[in-house]
């Protein structure tokens, strides 16, 4: 293989125009320099080990620290989330928690404290527990309201999770993040339900973005990735060191079809989040549906924090059923959206998040990821499926 297309030097996201529209920008994001005869997006790079005679240097030297098809991809993600910046680095990860993992047990020690929402990630109280044993102080608070402000002094590090999952609440990040600077407290957030088409939190002041790829950025539920994008320098140097110690690597068959999944970000972001809004629009007509959130909605109690950081508003509508009962059998009326955990994908899918015990959400409480169907087609299988859930 040649030389560009295999250590990914070169790419073409540097012939971008500054201006250019999200749609360009994930279809090249990545590519290296055309070469003749050689693919556009050069094949998965299986390889433990490479040639490296001498001393050990250039990019390439073992398999567990870099990968020719990571780069292209690390680049990619990079060009999304921070375009026309040079000072960004990105590390792809095995799964979105290897991501979120890598940057909390990295920059934290005992006797450090950070600050989490308390109504994000079903994860994150396991989190929690592993950075108490190591004798690391958590404080916790809700994403709306900006209440994380008030549990940050002397903090460490702060995590947010805006659009929060699953409640989907926003909090102000220019705002939280600027307070937690001048306090000398790190940022990341958690950008997976935005993606990097819907919000780009390191223009917003954070110092990471982390994200599972697994979600809506590959958006075809078939694979596990994380990444984290972050200012080059000591604090990324260390997320890397610890995804080498821990060996948390994404495959490179995974990191290839993550980076063909790219190129469609903008069609199917686009088609999900006009579908979410119009579903919920319908939905907020039904008198058996309470606490119905969506960002986008100009009703929604996060709208207006979102309408300036947010350019789409993401594909997940929450909302709650009288019951349990009542929320199973519209689970299972439905015939277009699968009942299945995660969300972002091509095809709709809902669950009620009650099931796993970990979210604090009524019993009826419904997380709908919005796919790419039809939207007519779409509303009316809810629409059918809340009729039938009434008897």
């Amino acid at each position: 293989m040649n030389d560009s297309a295999t250590q990914g030097r070169d790419s073409t996201e540097a012939a971008l125009p500054q201006d250019a529209g999200d749609g360009t920008r994930a279809v090249r994001a990545g590519l290296p320099e055309p070469v003749k005869h050689e693919p556009t997006l050069p094949g998965p790079v299986f390889a433990a080990h490479f040639h490296l005679p001498g001393d050990p240097t250039g990019p390439y030297t073992y398999g567990r620290d870099e990968n020719p098809t990571w780069t292209l991809l690390e680049r990619a993600i990079g060009g999304l989330e921070a375009p026309g910046r040079d000072d960004v680095e990105t590390l792809v990860f095995a799964s979105g928690m290897a991501a979120i993992s890598s940057v909390l047990f990295s920059q934290l020690r005992a006797g450090d404290a950070v600050v989490l929402p308390n109504d994000g990630y079903q994860a994150l109280p396991l989190v929690r527990a592993q950075l108490e044993a190591y004798g690391i102080e958590v404080r916790t608070a809700p994403t709306g309201g900006d209440a994380q402000l008030d549990v940050l002094d002397g903090a460490k590090l702060l995590w947010i999770e805006s659009p929060s999952n699953p409640g989907l609440d926003v909090c102000d990040i220019r705002r939280l993040a600027e307070a937690a600077r001048a306090r000398g407290a790190l940022v990341a957030v958690d950008n997976t339900l935005a993606t990097p088409l819907g919000q780009r939190p390191l223009e917003l002041g954070a110092d990471f973005v982390v994200a599972s790829g697994t979600k809506q950025l590959t958006g075809h539920g078939d694979i596990l990735l994380g990444y984290v994008a972050g200012r080059g320098g000591e604090a990324m140097t260390a997320v890397r060191r610890w995804r080498k110690i821990v060996g948390a690597i994404p495959g490179p068959m995974e990191a290839w079809l993550a980076h063909r999944s790219l190129a469609t970000l903008h069609l199917r972001a686009d088609r999900q989040n006009a579908t979410a809004l119009k579903v919920a629009e319908v939905l907020r007509t039904r008198p058996e549906v309470t606490g119905l959130r969506y960002p986008g909605l100009p009703d929604d109690p996060s709208h207006e924090i979102a309408s300036r950081q947010m350019r789409r508003y993401g594909c997940v509508v929450s909302f709650t059923l009288p019951t349990r009962a009542r929320a199973d059998r519209f689970l299972e009326a439905l015939r277009l959206v699968d009942d299945a955990t995660s969300f972002g994908g091509l095809r709709s899918t809902a669950e009620r998040r009650g099931r796993w015990g970990g979210d604090a959400v009524p019993e009826g409480f419904v997380r709908l990821s919005v796919g790419a169907e039809d939207p007519e087609d779409l509303v009316a299988d809810l629409l059918r499926a809340l009729d039938v859930s009434a008897d």
